[in-house]
């Protein structure tokens, strides 16, 4: 009998240790199905992850997509002038405009023409001034009667403006092809400077393409020089008549025709004394040392990419050119007048 009871008791502890083995057996199965199962995901995301990486981004480049935006900033520099200026000075309450340059001004003129829009954006008084195919600086260092170009180059008409002696102008007028010299030297020998509130300034890139030197470092002030001219002519008027403002429109982008006939970008080619933008970098430049306000035009307004719907040509504008550079100039000189509309 407790033979028998031995044997059961045995045989209890047996059941006991297989069934505590299989349980045993049993987690280490579950155990390494987890794994596999994780090492499966892994291989699966990395799978995926290497197709997407294969099959790239879409790009939305458009190699035909073509835009008339300009995403380099413009260099305007809008100064204001100081009230200190104006001492001693009796406003007529009149304002009134007179417009310095060469085609711009010059050409076109008419209810399209530029000095007409501004006239006609501000309802101020305007008076054109320019004189066409003409320069800021002069190709001579002293006055040439077989040049007489140089004496409606910027300069020479800022320093007769200033002194109030018109004689070289109207010598050289009555040897000028073009009937539009003598009246306009005329009109600007007659008009009362002392009314005159702001002059703008704005030549094409003929200095550029006329291979104008653009400065000279030893003399800032030298005629035969873009900028030289340009700083001598303006201070000649801020000395003689510092009541006025003065605004400096710069060139636009233009082409320049090479010796084949073919129009080459003008600010790609240098032609001795820089490119386009150097002339540019220049003439703010010289207007910051004058502390006179600058309008960038050739950024900000008729550039390399959307010059075709504003010039007809390598250099001349059409009225819708005409009409661009007459809203920049309101927007930048006289804000008041922009509205919502017009600002976008």
């Amino acid at each position: 009998m407790k033979q028998n009871q031995e044997t059961q008791q045995t045989d209890i502890n047996t059941e006991e240790v297989i069934t505590e083995e299989k349980k045993g057996h049993g987690f280490h199965i579950n155990v390494n199905i987890i794994l596999l199962c994780v090492i499966l995901l892994i291989a699966a995301f990395s799978a995926y992850r290497l197709y997407k990486w294969n099959k790239g981004v879409p790009s939305d480049y458009d190699p035909n997509y073509q835009t008339t935006d300009f995403d380099v900033e413009a260099m305007d520099n809008i100064i204001p002038l100081a009230p200190d200026k104006l001492e001693g000075h009796e406003d007529d309450g009149v304002t009134t405009i007179l417009c310095l340059g060469d085609d711009p001004f010059s050409l076109d003129q008419g209810e399209g023409g530029l000095a007409e829009q501004i006239a006609a954006k501000t309802g101020a008084t305007v008076y054109n001034g320019s004189f066409t195919g003409t320069t800021i600086a002069a190709q001579f260092e002293a006055y040439n009667d077989g040049y007489i170009l140089d004496a409606f180059s910027f300069s020479y008409v800022a320093q007769s403006l200033a002194s109030g002696n018109f004689d070289l102008m109207k010598a050289a007028a009555s040897y000028s092809y073009d009937e539009a010299f003598p009246k306009t030297t005329s009109m600007l020998e007659q008009l009362d400077m002392n009314s005159v509130d702001v002059i703008c300034i704005m030549y094409d890139g003929s200095d550029y393409i006329n291979k104008r030197p653009c400065d000279d470092p030893n003399a800032p002030e030298a005629i035969v020089t873009y900028t030289g001219a340009l700083r001598s002519g303006i201070r000649a008027i801020q000395n003689a008549y510092p009541h006025i403002r003065i605004v400096v429109m710069s060139h636009t982008f233009c082409h320049t025709i090479n010796e084949e006939g073919n129009f080459e970008n003008g600010d790609r080619v240098d032609l001795g004394n820089g490119t386009l933008s150097h002339y540019l970098q220049k003439e703010l430049d010289a207007t910051s040392d004058c502390g006179v306000s600058f309008i960038d035009n050739f950024y900000g307004s008729i550039n390399e990419d959307n010059y075709l719907d504003y010039m007809t040509d390598y250099i001349h504008f059409n009225d819708a050119g005409r009409k661009l550079l007459a809203d920049r100039f309101v927007k930048c000189i006289f804000p008041e007048l922009v509205s919502d509309t017009d600002a976008e």
